[in-house]
């Protein structure tokens, strides 16, 4: 795991773009602390969207009025703007 400062981020994106892209993982530190983690998706993590709208198209309906319901419910409808 190859580690590299902000700065160097800044300075050197596209290289460091490519070896993410090519599968390796860095780490971004500031100050020697590490914050960030750049690694590559797993294989399959995009959607493309016509898959998004097939599995849309496969949730059960919602209830709009119920979830409003349930929602006024839990935190009250005192200070809720009026539609």
């Amino acid at each position: 795991m190859r580690k590299v400062s902000q700065r160097d981020l800044r300075k050197e994106s596209a290289a460091i773009m490519d070896a993410v892209a090519a599968g390796e993982t860095v780490v971004v530190t500031r100050r020697g602390v590490p914050f960030a983690e750049l690694r590559p998706l797993p294989a399959g993590a995009e959607v493309s969207r016509d898959d998004l709208y097939r599995r849309l198209g496969r949730m059960p309906a919602g209830d709009h009025g119920a979830q409003r319901a349930e929602a006024d419910a839990f935190f009250g409808d005192d200070d809720r703007l009026d539609d």
